[in-house]
Formats: C-alpha cells, sequence, structure tokens
C-alpha cells in the first residue's frame, strides 16, 4: 500500500514537470518564431523599397577635357587607375597631383556618380561636383538603357543640380518631407559606387542640421551611418515609405572610402533649388545683409541675456535690407516668423531660401528689450563677397598679451582702414588671453562694452567705465566683417 502511494507521488511530479515544460518551453519556440517572423517581415520591407525605388536611380558618367602632367595613363601616371579624377573623391583630396616641370597634355577626364529620375519625361537631380562643367553627361538607368543628358541648371552653394534626359514614362522617385525625418529612423542610400550600380545599403539617421562642415556655402546636412562611398554622389537617401529625403553628397574620410559618417543634402533644401533651375536655370537668394555669429555664455552675460540663445548681430551692412528695416548691431535674433533660430546656419539657410520681395518677421532682444521688425528680404547680389569672417578676438594691455596703437596714415592705407576708425591691434603675445581667443596683429578695435571708439583715447576712457574689469565686450574687424568678442583675465 505504501509503494503503490510512492508511485502516485512519482506520477503527479512527474505530471507536474511535463506541464511545467508546456507552459515555459512552448512559449519560448513560439516567441522565437514570432521574433523571425518579424525579422523576415522587416528584411522584406526593405526589399520591397529597394525594388520599387531602385528603376529610378540612375549611373551617371561624365567627361571632360582636362591637363595631365607626366606619364601615362589617366591621371599622367600618378594615378593608373582614374581614381583621382572622382568628382566625390576629390572634394577631400584635392585635383590630381601636378610636379612642377612636367609638360601639360589633354587628355578626357571622367567622373562617375549617380542622381535619380523624378519626371516621367526626364528629369534628374544629381550633385553639382558630379556635372559641372561636364563636356558630356551619360546616363544609365537600371534596365541598361543610355542616355545623353543636357544640364537645366546648377547651384554650385548648395551642390545641386538639374539634369534631363529625353525620355517618356520614365520610372520616377516620390520626394518626401526631411522636416518630419527623425534621428534614428532608418533610412536606405542607393547609387553607383565605383560605377557598382544599383548598390543598396541601409543604416540609420545620426542627426539633422550638420552644418559648418566647410562642404557647401550653405549646409544642412542629414548626418547617416549608410555606407556612402565615391560613385554615391547624388544619389538618393531613401525613407522606410520609399521616398527621397536626401541627396548624398559627401562623406567625412581619412581615407577616401567610408568610415561610418555620410551625409546628405535634405530634400526640403533641394525642392526649392530645383525649382528655381527648373524655371529659370539658376538660383536666386534672399538676403538680409547682416554679419552674424551665434551667442555663448560669455556674449549672453555681456548683452544681459537671460541664456546664451539667439544670433547676434555683429554688423549691419550699409542700404541693405536689415538697416532699412531698423536693425542695429548688438541685436539678438531670436525667431523669423515665430519659428526659434537655433544658430547662425539655420538663419543663413532660411534667409537664402526666401524669395527676394518677401517680408519676414523677426523677433529679437534689444537692449533687454524683446520686440518685432518687419523686414523685406532683398536680392542676394551676384558679386556677395564670400571672404571668411574676421576671427578677431580681443582682451586689453599687456596683462592679456595684447598692444594697441592708434592708426596713422600709413597703417591705415597698409591694412585698408582709414584714420581714426579704430584702434590697432599691433602686437599679440603668444600664449596669451588674447591669443588663445585668436587675437591677431592686423585687427581693429571699433567698439568697448558698447561703445564705439576712435582712438587710445576713448578706448582708455571706455575701459575705466566698464562694470566689470576683468571681463571686456569688444566689437573687433577683421577686413570687411566685424565680430563681437568677450575677452576675461586670467
Amino acid at each position: 500500500m505504501r509503494r503503490k502511494h510512492h508511485y502516485q507521488k512519482l506520477l503527479i511530479i512527474a505530471a507536474f514537470f511535463f506541464c511545467f515544460f508546456l507552459t515555459t518551453v512552448h512559449p519560448v519556440t513560439a516567441t522565437q518564431d514570432d521574433n523571425i517572423a518579424l525579422l523576415d517581415r522587416s528584411a522584406k520591407a526593405f526589399s520591397s523599397v529597394v525594388k520599387k525605388a531602385g528603376p529610378a536611380v540612375v549611373y551617371i558618367g561624365v567627361e571632360k577635357m582636362a591637363n595631365s602632367f607626366g606619364g601615362q595613363g589617366q591621371g599622367g601616371g600618378q594615378d593608373p587607375f582614374g581614381m583621382f579624377n572622382d568628382p566625390f573623391f576629390q572634394r577631400f583630396f584635392g585635383k590630381q597631383f601636378q610636379h612642377p616641370g612636367m609638360q601639360p597634355r589633354q587628355f578626357k577626364q571622367r567622373g562617375a556618380g549617380s542622381g535619380f529620375i523624378i519626371s516621367p519625361d526626364g528629369l534628374i537631380l544629381t550633385n553639382n561636383h558630379l556635372v559641372e562643367d561636364a563636356d558630356t553627361i551619360k546616363v544609365r538607368l537600371a534596365d541598361e538603357r543610355e542616355f545623353t543628358a543636357k544640364m537645366i541648371g546648377t547651384d554650385p552653394q548648395s551642390d545641386v543640380a538639374l539634369i534631363k534626359i529625353d525620355g517618356t514614362n520614365l520610372p520616377t522617385l516620390p520626394l518626401g518631407d526631411s522636416n518630419k525625418l527623425e534621428v534614428g529612423e532608418w533610412v536606405i542610400a542607393i547609387g553607383s559606387p565605383f560605377e557598382l550600380s544599383q548598390t543598396v545599403t541601409v543604416g540609420v539617421v545620426s542627426a539633422k542640421g550638420r552644418s559648418r562642415m566647410g562642404i557647401n556655402d550653405y549646409e544642412n546636412f542629414i548626418q547617416t551611418d549608410a555606407a556612402i562611398n565615391p560613385g554615391n554622389s547624388g544619389g538618393p537617401l531613401l525613407n522606410i515609405h520609399g521616398e527621397a529625403v536626401g541627396i548624398n553628397t559627401a562623406i567625412f574620410s581619412r581615407s577616401g572610402g567610408y568610415m561610418g559618417i555620410s551625409f546628405a543634402i535634405p530634400i526640403n533644401m533641394a525642392k526649392s533649388i530645383k525649382n528655381q533651375l527648373q524655371k529659370d536655370g539658376k538660383v536666386t537668394r534672399g538676403w538680409l545683409g547682416v554679419v552674424i555669429q551665434d551667442v555663448n555664455e560669455d556674449l549672453a552675460r555681456s548683452f544681459d541675456l537671460d541664456k546664451a540663445e539667439g544670433i547676434l548681430i555683429a554688423e549691419v551692412g550699409e542700404n541693405s535690407p536689415a538697416q532699412k528695416a531698423g536693425l542695429k548691431q548688438g541685436d539678438v535674433i531670436l525667431s523669423l516668423n515665430g519659428t526659434k533660430l537655433d544658430d547662425v546656419s539655420n538663419l543663413r539657410n532660411r534667409i537664402a531660401l526666401t524669395p527676394p520681395d518677401s517680408k519676414v518677421t523677426l523677433q529679437l532682444i534689444r537692449d533687454g528689450h524683446t520686440k518685432n521688425i518687419d523686414v523685406i528680404i532683398g536680392e542676394q547680389p551676384s558679386d556677395l563677397s564670400r571672404a571668411a569672417r574676421g576671427r578677431g578676438h580681443g582682451s586689453l594691455f599687456e596683462k592679456m598679451g595684447m598692444s594697441l596703437q592708434d592708426l596713422t596714415p600709413e597703417l591705415a592705407e597698409q591694412f585698408g582702414y582709414t584714420r581714426g576708425q579704430g584702434v590697432l591691434i599691433a602686437e599679440v603675445t603668444p600664449d596669451s588671453p588674447a591669443a588663445r581667443v585668436g587675437m591677431q596683429p592686423g585687427q581693429l578695435i571699433e567698439e568697448v562694452n558698447k561703445v564705439r571708439v576712435h582712438n587710445l583715447v576713448e578706448l582708455k576712457k571706455a575701459l575705466k567705465q566698464a562694470r566689470n574689469p576683468k571681463q571686456i565686450l569688444l566689437r573687433v574687424r577683421a577686413g570687411e566683417f566685424s565680430q563681437y568678442v568677450v575677452l576675461r583675465t586670467e
């Protein structure tokens, strides 16, 4: 009897473990199956996007006559495979090497890249640096059909170009909304890296609004880790809906190849430029006529701002739209048409894309008070100087590592100033507070703590009135432009 009872206990224990196995092990297997199914659906989703978008992505080959120096083969013997003639590669490593004394010879320089069709009759978006100055532009579709393209218009300042092939019912790529793109979203790049047509790479949006890269005059790049290489230039960056949200244009690289950081022109910027190129063959940009700089913490304190935000007007051009509207040096712009401005590039890009004769409303802070000013945007002059802004920064006297002097007629003529325009920086001590913030001999101090100074006497008088003698706000000129700078003693 006791043995029978023992067997019953064993059966109960065995049944318990069997039920435990059914309720734990089986669901794990089911979960794994669900995960695999999810991955399978994701893979098929990417494949579906590529299958739909691929036919509209084209290979672009360009030719132009160029001078070569040296030996045999394309690139004058220095580049036997023609790699350095790729326009994409040249953007980061310069034109081909030219040795002194070598005699030039004419040869056909070839480049390759990508583009995408945006209209059934053959309009194609691509990069300016790919097709600029090309003698011939050949376009090859995914179905191997080849066309000779003609130039509609280019915009070197944004690196956008519009070309056209003669065709009907061509496959097209829809244009998305790059403003809706979020960091972390999946994106797909299609192009012809190293002339390998219809190459697909996948990544995510790493960042938005990248500027000051020194690639284009107007920058607002989408950064992605989708692999981009020479030959991808001009190809589309797609969202998961198969819409073009960017034009692949550049990489950050120390080797010439992909290193995980790629840049694309936002499609919203490209749309505006494309419309003007299609209509007029050129781009007309808006113009405000100010020299601007970002506000850091030192500048915020000097201008009695609650926090470091907005864009500081360092200079207002004569007879510019800004001057006509009443903008002044020292104004801090916070928003444009109600939209907050993040930095200098943000304002610069938005003004440039505003049609001339349009009215915009700027919200700004002046002398601690917020006010709105309406400005009629002008047309950017065709000869607008692209000279870099002066990087003059400064502080005072020997304690800060700087010697000053009045402008003599000879010095004024030498440095391109007028007598009495300001106080000249004659010398800057290496590794001094002034040197560390970029002050250089030949720059001119025009204001001290917002007080206009024309000579050393006025400068010293302005310094005596400073509320904080250890921190001084200067407006310093270098060449055509001036800039506000805060310098502190150690």
